[in-house]
């Protein structure tokens, strides 16, 4: 982790795109904004109103012409939720070029509570045939993703932080993939899968964990689906344990991906820290992430617990 500087991964995204429309003729993006008419910057950058269904249909009819389609919605947090059967018939279904994307924290959502939080959003995307599912961790990790989502075929969807979090990764580094993860550390102690804002926790979570002897192996699982099956296994292959960190509900998330890959292949002790059992509350999102045990804090706690049962 560079840790020189602090950005969220929506800013990564939004400086991808730009060039993205500078340099690809086949590329629109399809945002949304307050208002009662569509309107447009240029011709490939169209701003609709806050009509999630609506907005689902027009970029699935732009991808269908031969465009490849983002859609940014970050005032629209609960799109993927009102907009799900649009999503699954007109995105998914036909498997055409769309990208979605939101933004699931803030200063206005998250004191906004559970009407503006969405925190089941890996879990529906999950369940969808032909749709990729990302949580980069970093500005760098977003920037390269949305590159790499214009080479794909196929539609997507990207979760996304205003979260300032300290950067993980290099300003030239460009080896992520859709299906893929990164190793951000080395250890035979712990297996500790995160993504999203968890990265920088995990991290500060590893240095304490060291002080007590146990090393930590960090994977940063930013592609749930694909998931780099064989970038775990290879971890709890010399570690015996995992614990994985989300900002996610505890079900059908990252870590219901890491369950179902090690019931299947290599079982091993496993522990959740996430969102469990409860919708959002309203407050600041550093008092959230308190209130939830999103902390380095609570990853050691869950370590030390897994750790004593580990497979040798």
């Amino acid at each position: 982790m560079t840790g020189r500087n602090k950005s969220g991964s929506f800013s990564g995204y939004l400086e991808a795109l730009s060039e993205i429309l500078r340099d690809c003729p086949d590329a629109v993006v399809l945002e949304s904004v307050s208002g009662d008419k569509n309107r447009s910057d240029n011709s490939r950058r169209i701003r609709a109103p806050i009509a999630e269904q609506d907005m689902v249909l027009t970029a699935s009819g732009l991808a269908l012409t031969g465009k490849r389609v983002f859609v940014l919605a970050p005032d629209l947090p609960l799109y993927v939720a009102r907009g799900y059967e649009q999503i699954r018939a007109s995105v998914a279904v036909p498997g055409v070029n769309v990208i979605l994307s939101s933004v699931q924290d803030g200063d206005l959502l998250d004191r906004d509570g559970s009407v503006r939080q969405m925190n089941e959003d890996f879990a529906l995307m999950r369940l969808l045939p032909n749709m990729a599912v990302l949580a980069p961790s970093d500005k760098r990790c977003a920037y390269v993703l949305a590159h790499r989502l214009l080479e794909r075929d196929g539609p997507a969807y990207v979760r996304l932080s205003h979260a300032d979090v300290p950067n993980i990764y290099e300003d030239d580094d460009s080896n992520f993939h859709v299906g893929g993860a990164r190793l951000i550390s080395e250890g035979d102690g712990v297996t500790i899968c995160a993504n999203g804002v968890m990265v920088a926790e995990a991290v500060k979570a590893s240095h304490i964990l060291a002080q007590q002897g146990i090393m930590a192996e960090i994977i940063d699982c930013y592609s749930i689906k694909p998931f780099p099956e064989q970038a775990l296994l290879s971890s709890v292959r010399r570690t015996g344990c995992c614990v994985v960190a989300e900002k996610h509900a505890d079900v059908a998330g990252l870590y219901g991906a890491v369950a179902e890959c090690l019931c299947e292949n290599y079982t091993v002790p496993a522990r959740s820290v996430a969102i469990e059992g409860d919708f959002g509350q309203s407050g600041t999102p550093d008092e959230l992430q308190e209130y939830y045990g999103l902390t380095h804090r609570e990853i050691v706690h869950n370590v030390v617990q897994v750790w004593a049962m580990r497979r040798r």
